[in-house]
């Protein structure tokens, strides 16, 4: 049987324990867990509808659009806004309609596709899933 001191004592852990619960962002909730986080981020699987060129790491970024370039669709910029106002792209999307992937490269079935390709700085590299890296 429990003492009246143990029934305080929960009571006052039970509400430190709601207390920092709340505090806590959904992130901090999914680390907190024992499996830990357990989704997986987008392009990782490889099951969406584009595939991903980055250029620059996500980190130099505080903000981002989307824009289409071209025909609606079939690719898209992903523009990010650094810290000093500056726009530049942070990666490229490019529809699975219009690409392939062969070995750990992408390779373009349209014209448009193809040439973008070709103009960027290096040829991507297969990351994983559907994530690609490449120069700009």
């Amino acid at each position: 049987m429990t003492s009246e001191k143990q029934k305080i004592a929960a009571k006052k852990n039970i509400k430190k324990a709601q207390a920092k619960w709340k505090s806590m962002t959904k992130s901090e909730h999914a680390a907190a867990q024992p499996e830990g986080r357990a989704r997986k981020r987008p392009g990782e699987v490889g099951e969406g509808d584009f595939y991903r060129i980055e250029v620059r790491p996500k980190e130099l970024f505080v903000m981002y659009r989307n824009q289409d370039v071209g025909d609606k669709g079939h690719l898209e910029r992903v523009a990010g806004q650094r810290k000093n106002g500056h726009w530049a792209t942070q990666c490229w999307l490019v529809e699975k309609k219009d690409a392939k992937v062969v070995g750990d490269k992408i390779v373009g079935k349209t014209k448009e596709i193809k040439e973008f390709l070709s103009k960027l700085g290096s040829e991507p590299v297969l990351v994983k899933g559907d994530i690609f890296k490449a120069k700009e």
